[in-house]
C-alpha cells in the first residue's frame, strides 16, 4: 500500500439534494454514509427512470438546511425517532421534513397538477454509488482554469481528500484500485463522476455558474470526483490517512509524504 493523501472533511446529505452537513466523524457502511440522502423526495415531473426531486429542477432546494434533532444519536444505528429532520427554509422558518407545509414550499414552482411525495430508506438514495470522493486539489484546478473561486460543496461528495498530488484529477488513476481509509474503512473505486447542472448552483445563493459545466465538459471528458463501493465497513474521521492499494505503484512523492493527524 502506499500513502496517498488524507481526509480533508466529510459531508452528509441528510435529504437529497438540499444543503448538506460537514460532520466531525462518519460511520461508513456498505449502503453509504451513515445518514446520508436519508429523506428524497420524489416529483411526478422527474425525468423518466429518475424519480427525485433535484436542483437540476429547483435550484433553490439548496438553500434548504436539513439537520437531525438529535445528532448525538444520529450517529449509528438510531431508532426512527432519533433520525428526526428538521428543515430550515431559506426565509428562516423551521419545518419537520414530513410536515405538509414544507411539501407545499417544495411544491409552489411545480406545474399545476404535479404530485410530491417524500421518501425515507436506511439506504442512502444517491445518484449513482454509495459513496463519492473528491479531492480538494482538483476544486483548485477547476477554479484555476474557471478563473473564479470555487467552494468545494458544488460537488457534494462524502469525503473530500486532501491529496499529495499537487495536481487535480489524480484520484482519476484510482479507478479500479482500492482505497484504504484511517485503519479499517476500505473502498474500491469503481468510475469516475460525471457531472450535471447540480455543480454549477452556488450552495449559498442558487446562483449558476454554467461555465463550470462547461470546462469539466469540454477539459475532463464531463467528469470530476469518483464513485465508490465499501468493502470493509467502519468510522473515519478528518486527518485519517488514505491508503491505495493494489496494483502497487506509487510516487516517490506519494511514498514520501507523511500527515500529521493531529
Amino acid at each position: 500500500m502506499s500513502l496517498v493523501g488524507k481526509v480533508e472533511s466529510l459531508w452528509r446529505y441528510p435529504v437529497k439534494s438540499m444543503r448538506g452537513e460537514e460532520v466531525g466523524e462518519a460511520f461508513i457502511g456498505f449502503s453509504g454514509m451513515y445518514g446520508d440522502r436519508l429523506f428524497a423526495f420524489k416529483s411526478s415531473a422527474a425525468p423518466q427512470g429518475f424519480p427525485y426531486l433535484t436542483g437540476r429542477e429547483q435550484e433553490e432546494m439548496l438553500l434548504y438546511r436539513p439537520r437531525f434533532r438529535h445528532p448525538e444519536r444520529a450517529a449509528l444505528f438510531a431508532d426512527a425517532v432519533d433520525l428526526t429532520v428538521d428543515v430550515e427554509t431559506p426565509s428562516g422558518d423551521v419545518f419537520v421534513v414530513d410536515d405538509p407545509a414544507l411539501m407545499s414550499l417544495l411544491r409552489k414552482s411545480m406545474a399545476e397538477g404535479l404530485t410530491l411525495t417524500l421518501r425515507r430508506s436506511e439506504r442512502a438514495m444517491t445518484d449513482c454509488r454509495p459513496i463519492s470522493l473528491f479531492s480538494i486539489q482538483t476544486v483548485r484546478q477547476l477554479s484555476d482554469e474557471i478563473g473564479m473561486t470555487i467552494d468545494k460543496r458544488r460537488f457534494r461528495a462524502n469525503i473530500f481528500m486532501d491529496l499529495a498530488s499537487a495536481h487535480g484529477f489524480a484520484e482519476d488513476a484510482y479507478v479500479g484500485r482500492t482505497l484504504r481509509i484511517g485503519s479499517k474503512v476500505v473502498i474500491s473505486v469503481l468510475e469516475r463522476d460525471p457531472r450535471c447542472k447540480m455543480i454549477t448552483i452556488d450552495p449559498d445563493t442558487a446562483e449558476p455558474s454554467p461555465q463550470l459545466l462547461r470546462t469539466v465538459n469540454q477539459m475532463h471528458d464531463n467528469k470530476a470526483g469518483i464513485y465508490g463501493a465499501v468493502l470493509v465497513e467502519g468510522t473515519v474521521r478528518p486527518g485519517d490517512l488514505i491508503d491505495l492499494a493494489w496494483p502497487p505503484a506509487a510516487t516517490s512523492a506519494a511514498q514520501d509524504l507523511r500527515f500529521s493527524t493531529d
